[in-house]
């Protein structure tokens, strides 16, 4: 384990991970970037190891040298104790004497950072972002900030691509995160009840993660979960979860993530109290064949294009054709959902030292349905399911 190990004399949370490090610097030599300059709190975390509280905080990574953590003021321990960088430069939340917004202060001191390279990279076509320790309201660029470098490069494909291969460090964090989704949904299983609502029935999950994951094993600062729970008709795909009861013979389906200091992992899980409804047997195991069948031939090497195609003709086989709506695969890791894609309209290649989140799921017109999903580390010659708890539907005790 790597907890609580020293980094330039200090006491740190993980060690600094040196491979993923090299990995971006090398794509930089490679493009000719001497310096990132990025925002998103993901980003941060992944270069950094410091999980922000509020999103204003930035990073000005060099090809060569040290990186520089700019940092809101009120997090100065927290930047102590997390990050990777002895150049941690802090600004004031408030500001007596400069009644401009925080994120200004920061961007200051990033241009100042920033102002003996060349080259720089910024995160110019950031699609989504994770978001900070504080609330799900991610604190997003403003125009100056993409003003400062007006002839920078754009650092997220760069940036997407390196994070894509995931390190030693890395996947021994999101099994952290993997292990307190099955320890939370085993929680559930013991309890869940006909008549309870989905609501009631998410927030037990939910507050199982955060009771239990923070603190967990002395290796998570803060873990927090999120969960969609729909019962019977009420799962349908892209909906929100509700006040309808817990179904008696019908799945309850668990769309849930965890973030364990900012490492995520992301599932679809499925409980039923009492004998399961014949319909859904036979739904079970025709979708459970297409499952099984794709992730048996997840390996480096495979193409992310044919496993969409592969799935989406496995289900149009048992009668499910233009389902489902949603990705049928993704990349985890610092996001819920990150590249790799399963497009068809992109030709790519998993390798080894992905995570990916494999998801097929059918949904009835009338409602109700099924999905699984698990999240899968790629090797050379096959993949590793990351979390316990079984796929398909499990009876609650």
């Amino acid at each position: 384990m790597c907890w609580n190990n020293t980094n330039f004399g200090r006491a740190v949370s993980w060690l600094r991970d040196v491979t993923k490090l090299d990995r971006v610097r090398a794509a930089m030599a490679a493009q000719e970037l001497d310096a990132l300059v990025v925002r998103a709190p993901d980003n941060v975390l992944y270069l950094t190891s410091f999980w922000g509280m509020k999103g204003y905080d930035a990073v000005v990574f060099p090809r060569e040298g040290e990186p520089v953590l700019i940092c809101l003021e009120a997090s100065a321990d927290d930047a102590e104790r997390m990050s990777w960088t002895q150049d941690v430069r802090l600004f004031k939340g408030y500001d007596e004497n400069d009644p401009r917004p925080p994120a200004l202060r920061a961007l200051d001191l990033a241009r100042a950072a920033a102002a003996d390279f060349g080259r720089v990279g910024l995160e110019l076509s950031l699609g989504t972002q994770a978001a900070d320790r504080m609330l799900g309201e991610p604190t997003t660029f403003t125009k100056a900030w993409f003003d400062a470098w007006p002839d920078a490069a754009d650092a997220t494909p760069l940036l997407g691509a390196a994070r894509a291969l995931k390190t030693e460090q890395e996947i021994e964090r999101m099994r952290l995160a993997n292990e307190l989704a099955a320890l939370a949904l085993e929680h559930v299983q013991e309890r869940l009840r006909p008549g309870m609502t989905e609501a009631q029935a998410a927030a037990m999950w939910e507050g199982c993660v955060h009771e239990v994951g923070t603190g967990f094993h002395g290796q998570v600062e803060l873990a927090r979960g999120f969960a969609l729970v729909w019962s019977g008709a009420g799962i349908r795909t892209f909906t929100a979860t509700s006040n309808r009861p817990i179904v008696e013979h019908e799945p309850t389906l668990f769309e849930i993530w965890v973030c364990a200091d900012g490492y995520w992992c992301d599932h679809t899980k499925n409980l039923v109290v009492g004998e399961l409804d014949a319909r859904y047997v036979r739904l079970e195991e025709d979708l459970m064949s297409v499952y099984t069948t794709t992730t048996s031939n997840l390996k480096a090497g495979a193409s992310l294009a044919d496993l969409d195609r592969d799935v989406r003709a496995g289900l149009a086989e048992i009668g499910y054709p233009g389902q489902p709506s949603h990705p049928v695969c993704h990349g985890v890791g610092a996001r819920a959902h990150e590249p790799p894609y399963a497009h068809q309209a992109v030709e790519a290649t998993m390798e080894a030292g992905m995570v990916l989140a494999v998801e097929p799921g059918v949904y009835w017109p009338e409602g109700g349905g099924l999905r699984v999903e698990d999240n899968f580390l790629i090797t050379e010659d096959g993949a590793e399911r990351l979390c316990r708890f079984p796929d398909g539907i499990v009876r609650c005790t």
